[in-house]
């Protein structure tokens, strides 16, 4: 389906005139700067892609290459080809660059062509002059330069922006400094949860484009859906029109009197409406006009779970004076609105019980919503080997998670637009950022000047797609960057706060204002959200930043402990409206690992499973950092000799997946009992409408933050966050302090439910005890809220609070978000008042058979209660099941079907699933 929808599409009415070649389809070579390598590449690629191939250096992912091959980072490398396609009749011709990255010189036939800074951007250059004198054979050369080298000269430049050396470092340090300085994916510099290759190349597709005088070149578009008068920020009339903003930037001569049509047609390519847009502007780069369209007249689009995903073709066509088509432009867009309510909570919510302050959720299409998902990191080290495929198999994982939002983290790159074709398509809204994090960035006019055209690139390129939801200025720079500097520099405070908004206000958000009005923005997340609104003002927003009255709530929360003497303790996690971030990392399995390191080093504490753990990073060093890495291992271990029993395997490769498996355990489990917490939370006084889990997914094998391995591998994490994001959820809390354990159902719906609760406790043998509590209880629970079922303490109900499990359970009758119909919500959990470390666990003798007529696993539970049961399968297949790491009373048996996601073992990927609980960890064997 993608391949029909790109981003860019377009037809001209002097089709032969008009010749487009791609510069993949020329030979390239990639040469070293000393001419010591010179080996076939291809464009798109990175340099550490091509000299892979050609067997210059070994897989990049491979033991600890990231620091063995650090030399191809500082090295220059040029990507050469003979041009070909070249029409000797051509009165123009461009060469246009979707993507390099990111320091070039470029030259053809000899001569100087341009210079790029940008790794975000568009680049365009007339070589028609070029051209028409090259009288040898044409030779296009990229020279790249090396990016660590430029970020250390203009570091080292005289009277360039210096931020102050403090204790903790303002600027976060990562593998190689000065990443502040330039325009590249930050992360390339090294990140907590990957690698620092600093790769160079081009990355996005390049074109060789000749015309005629009369043609013209669409490079790029924007299409804005919107209501009639609506505002950034500001909550839309849902009963006025829609409005349509449609225009193209063209490389050619436009005619002023350039007017454009357009036809909406349905994906049957049924006509909706038509007509010619309204105040056209013409100007020599771009042309834009408007459509209005009346409510009612198109069904809108809704995210995963909520409705359907409508979508439309929006063609238009750009004709001069005589009425001959010059462009013709196809884009699939969709109808909805999606704006971030953070206005002041209103007297009358107050009387309801909510905290005063601001508010800070999402609205779709006029309905509050509670916002259910995760966080995306760069799906690979290297853009160029992301496919479409890839992208959907992660978006589908997060459809099947039950989750709404995916927040693209910044400081990666911007979303490639088949991601959001995708995601309009499942019905997954993409929270985007801008590309600055943890960092304090310059101010310099020529820094603001490349910035603003990096916004306006990409914020007109994504602009059509309904499941763009947000755009954030940056990562972490409001709630960490400023307050640091607060703390550690407070004299010059003042500064720091006029160059962080001279950035993210006065550059970024005019530039993205003046292309795209349905979209919310805001400087940082996480942030206070604003505290006037006044668009009678150039800027519009007045952040709050640190102005907040006390006993009022404002903004996001992030949150990361990793003192695991604080795991699962209610009180240690932070009350806000919204949390878009919070973790704890873990390793991946130990079949991930066999795919990226040696069999020797498969050992908790081996300096290569150490070395490849960058949490924490080693600070600049430009190297490993042994001390740092072991720091991020302590934090594993010791959550799992807390509450989990340690793995004392005899076998050291059985030993090794033990503490693999066990981590992910942890890890799942802590994420998901802050999940609940956040939940619950949408019926306290902070109304919280939001969480986002850190992180969605990996791109190498090692200790991280996510939920899914490098190849899709699903970790306990995922499977835990699919069951907890389920509409209706009963959840524990449990005070450990003075074992005060409260139940709670908590409900997204959009209406009242009603159902019924049902308590059972058992010993860990899996025999029923007799406790003095109730059993059962009916409720009703509003509207996105909670409500409490249980509450009792467990010392004085319990005779052995290591001999105990409680199993809860729902069945609720209400209606899914714009439907009709009574549907019944169902849910399942369980708590036990101890930490599983010490609690009385028995083998509960689990048996797993296959049936392949259903398509589907058994697993019976014989001898006692099984927790965290886990079904694993060997290498050579990736498989996501429809359940896993859930708990089985005795007797109990639960079928598991599964999706097969990839296959080299022909199916006898079958007949080597195990299962085991956490029992298996207490094992020697």
């Amino acid at each position: 389906m993608w391949v029909a929808t790109i981003l860019l599409s377009f037809l001209t009415a002097r089709a032969a005139a008009l010749s487009i070649v791609e510069l993949g389809n020329f030979d390239w070579t990639i040469t070293s700067q000393n001419k010591s390598v010179s080996v076939p590449a291809k464009f798109p690629s990175l340099s550490h892609l091509d000299l892979y191939a050609a067997g210059v250096i070994d897989n990049p992912l491979h033991n600890l290459n990231e620091f063995i091959q650090r030399w191809v980072a500082y090295q220059n490398w040029t990507y050469s080809a003979p041009v070909i396609g070249l029409k000797s009749d051509a009165a123009s011709t461009w060469l246009v660059f979707d993507g390099l990255d990111t320091f070039t010189d470029i030259t053809l036939c000899g001569k100087h062509v341009g210079n790029t800074d940008n790794m975000f951007r568009q680049w365009y250059f007339d070589v028609t002059d070029i051209v028409s004198a090259c009288k040898a054979k044409s030779k296009l050369s990229i020279n790249f330069g090396s990016a660590p080298l430029v970020a250390q000269a203009i570091a080292n430049t005289p009277g360039v922006e210096k931020w102050p050396v403090v204790p903790n470092n303002i600027q976060y340090p990562f593998e190689i400094p000065n990443r502040e300085y330039i325009r590249k994916e930050q992360s390339d510099f090294g990140w907590d949860w990957g690698p620092a290759f600093a790769s160079q190349g081009p990355w996005k597709p390049g074109y060789l484009v000749q015309f005629k005088s009369k043609d013209v070149y669409v490079r790029n578009t924007a299409v804005d859906v919107r209501k009639q008068d609506q505002l950034p920020l500001v909550i839309p009339d849902q009963s006025k029109p829609w409005v349509i903003n449609a225009s193209i930037d063209l490389i050619g001569n436009v005619p002023s009197g350039a007017k454009m049509n357009y036809r909406l047609l349905d994906l049957t390519n049924k006509t909706v409406c038509s007509g010619a847009l309204s105040d056209v502007n013409v100007t020599s780069v771009s042309v834009a006009g408007l459509a209005t369209i009346e409510e009612g007249t198109v069904d809108r689009w809704w995210p995963n779970g909520y409705g359907s995903q409508t979508l439309y073709y929006l063609d238009y066509d750009l004709v001069d004076s005589s009425g001959s088509t010059l462009a013709s432009v196809s884009k699939r867009i969709g109808f909805r609105t999606i704006v971030l309510n953070s206005y002041p909570v209103s007297d009358a919510d107050i009387a309801k019980g909510i905290a005063p302050g601001n508010n800070w959720h999402f609205e779709v299409n006029g309905h509050e919503m509670y916002m259910k998902g995760s966080n995306f990191i760069p799906a690979d080290c290297f853009w160029p080997r992301v496919t479409p495929d890839f992208i959907r198999m992660i978006l589908e994982s997060v459809k099947a998670g039950h989750q709404t939002m995916v927040r693209v983290w910044a400081s990666g790159a911007y979303s490639p637009d088949f991601m959001h074709d995708i995601a309009d398509e499942l019905g997954i809204f993409l929270w985007s950022e801008f590309e600055f994090g943890d960092a304090l960035y310059p101010v310099a006019k020529s820094f603001l000047d490349n910035v603003r055209e990096e916004v306006i690139y990409n914020s007109r390129r994504l602009s059509h797609h309904p499941s763009l939801a947000f755009w954030a200025g940056g990562n972490e720079l409001e709630n960490l960057m400023l307050p640091q500097i607060q703390q550690d520099d407070p004299d010059h405070f003042d500064r720091w706060i006029g160059e962080y908004e001279t950035l993210f206000f006065d550059t970024i958000f005019p530039a993205l204002f003046e292309n795209q009005r349905s979209i919310s923005y805001m400087p940082s997340s996480t942030s206070n959200g604003w505290e006037m609104l006044d668009y009678s003002k150039p800027i519009p927003i007045v952040p709050r930043l640190y102005n907040t009255t006390a006993g009022s709530i404002y903004g996001e929360t992030d949150f990361y402990n990793y003192d695991s003497t604080q795991s699962f303790n209610l009180s240690a996690y932070p009350v806000g409206r919204f949390s878009n971030e919070f973790g704890f990392h873990s390793m991946p399995s130990r079949q991930s690992w066999q795919q990226q390191v040696d069999p020797e080093y498969l050992n908790f504490n081996s300096s290569v499973v150490v070395l490849r753990n960058h949490h924490y990073p080693s600070g600049s060093l430009n190297t490993s950092n042994f001390h740092n890495s072991s720091l991020g291992m302590v934090e594993m271990t010791l959550g799992i000799e807390r509450w989990l029993p340690t793995p004392m395997k005899e076998d050291s490769l059985k030993n090794f997946t033990a503490w693999c498996h066990a981590t992910q355990v942890f890890q799942g489990a802590f994420i998901k009992s802050q999940i609940e917490f956040y939940r619950r939370g949408s019926g306290m006084p902070e109304r919280q409408l939001g969480c986002l889990y850190w992180q969605l997914n990996d791109q190498w094998v090692a200790s991280t933050w996510a939920s899914m391995e490098y190849d899709g591998r699903w970790k306990v994490l995922h499977y835990l966050g699919i069951d907890i994001y389920s509409p209706v959820i009963i959840a524990p809390y449990f005070d450990f302090t003075n074992s005060s354990l409260e139940v709670y159902v908590t409900s997204d719906l959009w209406s009242e439910a009603k159902g019924n609760a049902k308590f059972t406790w058992y010993d860990w043998s899996g025999n029923p005890l007799k406790v003095s509590s109730k059993s059962l209880s009916s409720f009703s629970v509003g509207a996105i809220n909670t409500t409490k079922v249980l509450e009792l303490n467990a010392k004085d109900t319990l005779p052995d609070l290591a001999d105990a499990v409680l199993f809860m359970e729902h069945s609720t009758q209400g209606q899914a978000p714009n439907t009709d119909t009574t549907t019944t919500f169902t849910h399942e959990n369980y708590f036990a008042p101890i930490s599983l470390a010490d609690a009385k666990l028995v083998d509960p003798g689990l048996k797993i058979s296959y049936s392949a007529e259903k398509g589907c696993f058994s697993v019976t539970a014989t001898k006692g209660v099984a927790a965290y049961v886990w079904l694993d399968y060997p290498n050579g297949a990736v498989v996501h099941f429809d359940a896993n790491a859930f708990w089985l009373r005795k007797g109990q048996t639960r079928e598991v079907g599964y999706t097969v996601v990839s296959d080299t073992t022909g199916g006898k990927w079958t007949d080597e699933v195990t299962v085991e609980s956490v029992w298996d960890l207490t094992t020697r064997d």
